[in-house]
């Protein structure tokens, strides 16, 4: 089985967890900057979305297997070279400079809505700039393959083949999901891969797209926390993401921010 909207109550449903996610990314850009620690953004969105939206975090004391610690925060924050799942702490201060990836997913009326947005502390480098831009790019364009009759690897190729032209790596180990009433279930969104392979994609299936791009190698080791996830270099990694609904004429973003437009 695959995560599918079967009707339109549920189409509704994903709709409203996945404005309720991207409110609180909203939210907490006016909180990212130099001095502010990853807990105190933390505890800024546990408040948000419990209190304000009545809502889940859904993170918080997730367990990814039975092997896996539970999550012990509400969003994952992810610093520089963390790729994913970093987790919130008040030991160390934002830098001006850094760059960290916020991932937010809420549980609303027993829907999953899932999102993460890259933001500045400060002035970022001109690596970390073009990084943070492209891999943007990278999700446009894996949202741009989207549409019932295409294949999976349709937007795995996309995005890896814009990766790779500004040289930068596609981490290949983490990969979207599909999302609906079950945080993570089928199928599984390669960030890699190629054209016209994979599963055919049909109207009504929800999931994420979520490309990790790094500034050095592809490969990654995993912190002893058992949930961090760092380049092996420790050069930069950047991450953005958005849950997609797959219509008749191609993808709606239900996790659109205002920022954004989509055709």
């Amino acid at each position: 089985m695959v995560a599918k909207a079967q009707t339109e109550s549920d189409v509704a449903g994903m709709r409203a967890a996945g404005k309720a996610a991207a409110s609180v990314l909203d939210m907490i850009e006016e909180h990212v900057r130099p001095g502010v620690t990853t807990e105190q953004l933390n505890q800024l969105c546990h408040d948000f979305i419990v209190t304000t939206l009545g809502c889940i975090p859904a993170p918080l004391n997730y367990r990814s297997s039975p092997h896996t610690p539970p999550f012990p925060k509400s969003i994952c924050t992810s610093v520089n070279h963390v790729i994913c799942h970093g987790i919130p702490t008040d030991k160390k201060s934002l830098k001006s400079g850094d760059i960290i990836n916020i991932d937010v997913t809420v549980i609303k009326n027993g829907f999953h809505g899932d999102t993460s947005k890259m933001f500045f502390a400060g002035d970022p480098s001109v690596l970390a700039s073009r990084l943070v831009r492209v891999t943007q790019e990278c999700l446009y364009r894996g949202i741009e393959s989207v549409r019932a009759g295409a294949f999976l690897g349709d937007i795995g190729n996309a995005i890896e083949t814009h990766a790779t032209r500004n040289r930068f790596s596609v981490v290949q180990e983490f990969c979207g999901h599909g999302i609906g009433r079950i945080f993570h279930d089928a199928p599984q969104i390669l960030h890699y891969g190629r054209a016209g392979t994979g599963m055919r994609l049909e109207e009504g299936m929800t999931f994420t797209i979520e490309p990790m791009i790094n500034a050095g190698s592809r490969h990654l080791r995993i912190l002893p926390d058992g949930w961090t996830v760092v380049t092996k270099d420790h050069k930069l990694s950047a991450q953005w993401e958005h849950t997609i609904l797959v219509t008749g004429r191609g993808a709606e973003v239900l996790t659109a921010r205002d920022e954004e437009s989509f055709g």
